[in-house]
């Protein structure tokens, strides 16, 4: 899939270990893949955000994993269970990728373009004030 690379995301990703490279990689092709207008870019000086009228994830590799941090308050659904972390925070979940575990590919995609949706339809804290 054609799209425009930020420099800044290639050289984070580009610094990581091979394992957690190829992680942050099939990530970034997901959500690319889930809808092609996605930008990229770093926000809080080195972190990888993927954006589109609003926070669709962000990236962040620790020492013995790939946090992927969802910004959907708790609102997109998870029907497959993907979600490790974050079950109660209101702004944003967590799903973790360690070395050799595979990525739900169409879960993790599904939940990228339901993000991407709210964000359209005016952001999940507009889409929860009306539930």
């Amino acid at each position: 899939m054609a799209y425009t690379a930020d420099p800044r995301v290639d050289a984070y990703i580009d610094a990581l270990p091979d394992w957690q490279q190829a992680i942050c990689r099939e990530v970034r092709e997901l959500v690319h893949t889930a809808d092609p207008e996605v930008v990229e870019t770093i926000k809080r000086t080195v972190q990888p955000y993927f954006v589109l009228d609003g926070n669709i994830c962000a990236l962040l590799a620790a020492k013995n994993h790939v946090n992927v941090f969802l910004y959907d308050g708790a609102i997109v659904p998870d029907p497959q269970g993907i979600i490790t972390a974050g079950h109660d925070n209101k702004t944003a979940r967590t799903v973790s990728f360690r070395r050799g575990e595979p990525i739900n590919r169409p879960a993790l995609t599904e939940m990228f373009r339901h993000i991407i949706a709210n964000n359209r339809a005016g952001g999940w804290r507009k889409i929860k004030s009306r539930a």
